[in-house]
């Protein structure tokens, strides 16, 4: 068999490792072998990443919903079941944002709440 030399594939391939790590420190933006170990490591942080946003946003939520329902008399946990029992269905997404944005609105809902857990 003839012997292959690789030309293009290895240079593609190096090339686009680099160009990922522009703008690292040192050798990590100019040597193949630390840009590799570098950019794989930023990946395996991005991957992470992504999941830790979901979980931070929800936690989030969850915080902005407790202080509003605070300031209308429940605790949180009486206000998303007393929603639950008046077959209300938002999700924390959509109830933090009336918290923020609309209190008149939250506080008709934790009115609701209370309706439905006494």
């Amino acid at each position: 068999m003839p012997r292959v030399k690789r030309g293009t594939k290895r240079r593609a391939k190096r090339k686009k490792i680099l160009d990922r790590a522009s703008g690292y420190f040192l050798t990590k933006s100019k040597l193949y072998r630390s840009a590799k170990e570098a950019v794989d490591r930023a990946l395996k942080f991005a991957y992470s990443g992504r999941k830790q946003r979901k979980r931070q946003y929800r936690s989030l939520w969850i915080v902005r919903i407790g202080a509003a329902a605070k300031l209308n008399g429940l605790s949180y946990n009486q206000f998303i079941h007393g929603l639950k029992v008046a077959g209300v269905e938002l999700d924390r997404k959509i109830l933090a944002d009336l918290a923020v944005r609309d209190a008149a609105a939250f506080k008709s809902l934790a009115e609701q709440a209370k309706g439905a857990l006494a």
